[in-house]
């Protein structure tokens, strides 16, 4: 998701049971991710649905790769359209790699899915589709079981990197170099094969699943009174309980005489804590203020980049748009110097006088040759 970053407050009852869910502000933006992942380690490069009609020129500036592919939808999901799209790039990258004869596609039972041009499209590659039962996925889909959620948790430090940077507000621009670091940190070949593992089919253990299924009932363990905490000396976190503390300190080392300085040490190593939680803060402060500075400087980048509309609808790899913007920047080019030459030509032309008497160049009219009288 895209749009305003909010913090979001949960209000449950206390007989609720599970996790609690928060209703999604209306100041989101929705984008699709289609991915895909083979047995073998590796994945399908990315397949992003963005809300739009246009393809703007500042997405195919972004550092992402060039096999990477950008749709465009009212809505940022997926329809029919779309879905035979992805598989026409599925196809693409996974035809020179293919072991045998056949592919086998495990899915979900969305209706894109299901259209004819989809289903034949799959007949004329060998691509046997594998659709999973309803509401299954989470137990079958090798993505759902150990890519997803990764990477909702990368992206998730993403973001809370851009509101520590005071950026409050994700666009296009922004999401995309944060979902190429979460996405580069989530599908690595290690989670890709340990989702295959996870969801019983490379190495087939149905024994993986089923005994997921297996629900047994439980009484939940009432939880534990905490005990009560004794009180200690609290360590000062600003100049007002630093004063304090000091003034504290003094006034003890002037009652001293015969009894035990323990006290006075445990105020003086409560104050130590102090300026060495201040220092740390100031340390981390400087550098929050390091980031924040490389932060705006890349939002400025990006607010400067041009937004031209260079498509409308349709399917761009990152390697496509590329080329669409080097060919417009080449025609500019071209257009710019033929308007140079015509105002050089143009300014020639007009340098060339003529005579105004027989309107030949080269002379004017006291020159001329028509003034001449011949006299036999």
């Amino acid at each position: 998701m895209m749009g305003k970053i909010t913090t979001q407050l949960v209000i449950t009852g206390a007989e609720r049971r599970g996790r609690p869910k928060s209703i999604q502000p209306g100041n989101r933006e929705w984008v699709t991710l289609i991915a895909a992942i083979s047995a073998a380690g590796w994945s399908v490069p990315p397949f992003l649905i963005f809300a739009g009609q246009y393809h703007l020129s500042a997405w195919y500036e972004e550092d992402i790769p060039r096999d990477w592919a950008i749709a465009v939808s009212d809505n940022g999901w997926t329809n029919n359209e779309l879905g035979v799209e992805w598989l026409k790039h599925f196809n693409a990258h996974t035809q020179a790699r293919t072991v045998g004869a056949r592919r086998l596609l495990i899915i979900d039972g969305h209706r894109s899915h299901q259209s004819l041009e989809f289903q034949e499209l799959c007949k004329e590659n060998n691509i046997h589709m594998l659709c999973m039962p309803p509401h299954s996925s989470h137990l079958l889909q090798p993505l759902d079981v150990g890519c997803f959620s990764p990477l909702k948790r990368a992206y998730s430090r993403e973001v809370e990197s851009l509101m520590r940077n005071h950026i409050n507000h994700i666009t296009k621009l922004e999401f995309l170099p944060a979902f190429k670091i979460a996405f580069n940190r989530a599908f690595t070949p290690a989670n890709i094969c340990s989702a295959f593992r996870g969801a019983g089919l490379v190495p087939l253990q149905p024994e993986a699943v089923l005994s997921k299924v297996d629900a047994q009932l439980r009484t939940p363990t009432p939880p534990a009174a905490l005990p009560e905490a004794p009180w200690v000396a609290q360590t000062p976190s600003n100049a007002r309980k630093l004063e304090a503390q000091s003034s504290l300190i003094r006034e003890r080392v002037r009652q001293h005489k015969s009894s035990s300085p323990a006290s006075i040490i445990e105020a003086i190593d409560q104050l130590k804590k102090g300026a060495e939680v201040m220092m740390l803060s100031a340390e981390l402060m400087r550098d929050q203020i390091s980031s924040l500075e490389k932060a705006n400087s890349a939002a400025s980048a990006r607010r400067r980049r041009s937004k031209r509309r260079i498509q409308k609808h349709g399917v761009l790899t990152k390697g496509a748009g590329e080329d669409i913007l080097a060919q417009n920047e080449a025609n500019q080019q071209i257009a710019h110097e033929e308007r140079q030459g015509g105002a050089r030509s143009g300014l020639s032309q007009r340098a060339q006088r003529r005579c105004t008497r027989c309107k030949e160049t080269g002379h004017n009219s006291r020159t001329c040759n028509a003034n001449t009288i011949n006299i036999e």
